[in-house]
């Protein structure tokens, strides 16, 4: 599909018939999956894996008697406003509350993030899920009780939802229609199933703005190594690069006992 008029247009047109646009090689044709990590993960969702990872890992940290990287680490409005402990809206997306909370997000992310990787690239992918968390953790720490503790990527899953909204909205198709009426319908049942106790609706419904906002603005890849191309991995650099420096501030909090 032509980035520039949407237009369908074979693999092998590097300009698009009908408006002229350069059209660079599709993302997932870049990617060879036996290349990475000796072919254990595919290529399609290596980013995808790479949060999952993180997620499963620091879930174990807090079953071995890291009850302090929970505490230290969730999204709770007093720290965040009153403390200044910013990065509680980074590191809430990474952790989880049970078994079934991460479990559930798993394996939603692991195939919304694939399509969201496959169509839009690596790059806008981390800076989705990672705007989408902050954003999203940040309504809810200033609509919510001071006193009321969030964790989970359910902002950033929202936001990746969001990005599918967009890439429908934009695609002026009947492709682009069912895209848009798909993925409103999963926004639609995530908000229906957070209405039960316990589930931050505010975090999810931030979460999936800014990841439609963001993704509206960014559309998907175009030429390899434009000035475009080179701005979004800048910034999903920038993005990891503040998720880093979040656990580093949160392994600072982490009371000494609580290690």
């Amino acid at each position: 599909m032509c980035p520039q008029c949407r237009a369908f247009i074979t693999t092998k047109d590097r300009v698009c018939p009908y408006c002229g646009e350069k059209v660079g090689p599709r993302a997932i044709d870049l990617r060879n999956s036996g290349q990475t990590l000796m072919g254990f993960i595919p290529s399609a969702r290596f980013v995808t894996v790479m949060i999952l990872l993180v997620d499963f890992a620091l879930f174990v940290g807090t079953l071995l008697g890291g009850e302090g990287l929970f505490q230290a680490g969730a999204e709770r409005g007093f720290e965040v406003f009153r403390l200044h402990q910013w990065y509680r809206l980074i590191t809430a997306g990474f952790l989880h509350g049970g078994w079934l909370h991460i479990l559930m997000n798993a394996w939603v992310l692991y195939d919304l993030g694939a399509q969201v990787e496959e169509i839009y690239g690596p790059p806008r992918l981390i800076v989705f899920f990672s705007a989408s968390n902050f954003f999203g953790y940040l309504l809810s720490a200033y609509l919510k009780s001071p006193m009321s503790a969030s964790v989970g990527s359910s902002a950033g899953i929202f936001g990746l939802i969001g990005a599918m909204i967009a890439l429908g909205v934009r695609t002026r198709t009947s492709m682009g229609q069912s895209i848009r009426a798909l993925y409103i319908r999963w926004a639609i049942y995530g908000l229906l199933f957070g209405l039960l106790p316990g589930i931050d609706n505010t975090a999810h419904l931030g979460g999936l703005a800014a990841g439609f906002a963001i993704a509206y603005v960014a559309g998907t890849p175009r030429v390899t190594g434009s000035n475009a191309e080179l701005f979004w991995r800048a910034l999903a650099a920038l993005c990891v690069l503040v998720t880093v420096y979040s656990f580093y501030q949160l392994y600072l909090h982490i009371p000494a006992n609580r290690l």
